[in-house]
């Protein structure tokens, strides 16, 4: 039986890495039993931060270590995205000094024990079809979740990149800035405002105008287009001169 378990917990440090999370029925999927979770959590190599939830102990648990799980291990169709993503990838016109709210796009809402972990920070499920046609995203977040390396690269026609996080370059995959400031536009004026917006735009002054194209002409809100107009005339960015309205 010892040595049963040694073999067994030699695999679960194979197949989660220190601060990421996975969900009972994982576990159990993967040939962990009740009573051997049990005993992981009582000898201290997992942690449960709440009900049906297991963590490899590392430090407190971040709200990067919860998405970078639900997208790699757990295999959740989720990025992080709007302004978010913005802020994430240094565009936020001023610093936060803690995130309390981070938002997830996808074409299915995330699991319910997501808000309830411990933490101050909020996760705010946004339906990605709204936005974008639901089946030429779905194949992007398909690919994303199938285990991208983690490195700068982006997913080119659905707007997404991975960004590389933590010592072991563990791969968080984001809306690019292109389509996380039409997701962004997409909350004015109830959660974000037209000043907000309006600096955010000032700052993107290297967007790629060939994936900014891309993006408006299979964005399907004309308030979205709209208002990404108005802002790019205020600041008339060099990419600007290279978008074709007409399409």
């Amino acid at each position: 039986m010892a040595g049963q378990r040694a073999q067994h917990l030699n695999l679960l440090q194979k197949q989660l890495p220190e601060g990421l999370v996975v969900t009972s029925s994982w576990l159990i999927r993967h040939g962990y039993s009740r009573q051997l979770v049990s005993h992981y959590v009582r000898s201290g190599w997992l942690r449960q931060p709440t009900r049906g939830v297991y963590q490899r102990p590392r430090g407190s648990l971040t709200w990067r270590q919860i998405v970078i799980s639900l997208q790699t291990i757990l295999k959740e169709p989720l990025v992080v995205g709007g302004r978010t993503s913005l802020e994430v990838q240094g565009y936020a016109h001023y610093l936060r000094p803690t995130m309390k709210e981070v938002y997830l796009y996808g074409p299915e809402p995330p699991p319910n024990w997501l808000n309830r972990l411990p933490g101050k920070v909020r996760f705010i499920y946004r339906y990605s079809g709204r936005l974008f046609s639901a089946e030429a995203d779905q194949r992007s977040f398909t690919n994303l979740i199938k285990g991208v390396k983690a490195q700068p690269s982006r997913g080119a026609d659905a707007g997404f990149l991975v960004q590389p996080w933590g010592e072991w370059d563990l791969g968080l995959a984001l809306s690019a800035p292109e389509r996380a400031i039409l997701e962004l536009l997409d909350e004015l004026p109830g959660r974000e405002s037209f000043e907000h917006a309006d600096k955010l735009m000032e700052g993107l002054s290297n967007m790629r105008p060939q994936q900014l194209q891309k993006l408006l002409a299979r964005c399907q809100s004309i308030k979205v287009k709209r208002l990404f107009f108005f802002f790019a005339d205020r600041h008339q960015h060099a990419w600007l001169k290279r978008i074709d309205r007409a399409a």
